[in-house]
């Protein structure tokens, strides 16, 4: 492991254990067997090596999310692809997921915004190269994306950060089929979701 790797994965078990507000990198560098000069050499503060280990995190979950859609699937199937993506991303990468959902409003993180959106952006524009010609061709209701995300993602997210916390104890991925049509009634058009129940 280089040590850049070694002060990232260092980070992130000190964040886990102590919080943000409470690590110092004299501990992330006690962890990683590194000196406090390699870490200012790689991260200029705790918190530039917060921001990478958020960004990467977020790139690795969208990439994720993205090879559900991969290929153009048709509107029913790549909503259910894409609810089916975020629940495992969440439960295999249960460190990674649970690090994302929990910084994702750290004030910290203002300084690194453009970095934040610059990915956002990437994300959203792939995810509307498959969406938009969908909408055009009446196979999703007319949603800004910022709706449509939330529709599909948002009951997932929302029993998922539950699980994280601890408050639920059954794995996410028990519930795929109620999550996935759950959000398929909600951006699905009509026609093309009885077709669907139809052919069930």
């Amino acid at each position: 492991m280089s040590a850049k790797m070694a002060l990232m994965e260092a980070g992130r078990s000190v964040f886990e254990t102590s919080g943000f507000d409470r690590s110092t990198v004299s501990a992330i560098c006690a962890r990683a067997k590194a000196s406090n000069g390699s870490f200012f050499h790689f991260f200029r503060t705790k918190e530039g090596l917060a921001a990478t280990l958020f960004l990467e995190c977020l790139t690795s979950y969208h990439d994720a999310m993205l090879a559900a859609v991969e290929g153009n699937p048709p509107a029913v199937e790549g909503t259910t692809n894409l609810v089916e993506a975020h629940l495992n991303w969440v439960v295999t990468e249960q460190r990674r997921s649970k690090f994302l959902f929990e910084q994702s409003r750290s004030e910290w993180l203002a300084s690194f915004r453009s970095e934040q959106l610059e990915e956002n952006t990437r994300f959203g524009s792939a995810i509307d190269a498959w969406r938009i010609p969908l909408v055009a061709k009446g196979a999703f209701l007319p949603l800004s994306r910022p709706l449509f995300l939330s529709l599909v993602i948002g009951p997932a997210q929302m029993f998922c950060r539950a699980w994280l916390s601890g408050r639920e104890k059954v794995d996410p991925r028990s519930f795929k089929d109620e999550l996935c049509n759950a959000a398929i009634r909600g951006v699905v058009a009509q026609n093309v979701g009885k077709a669907r129940r139809r052919a069930e």
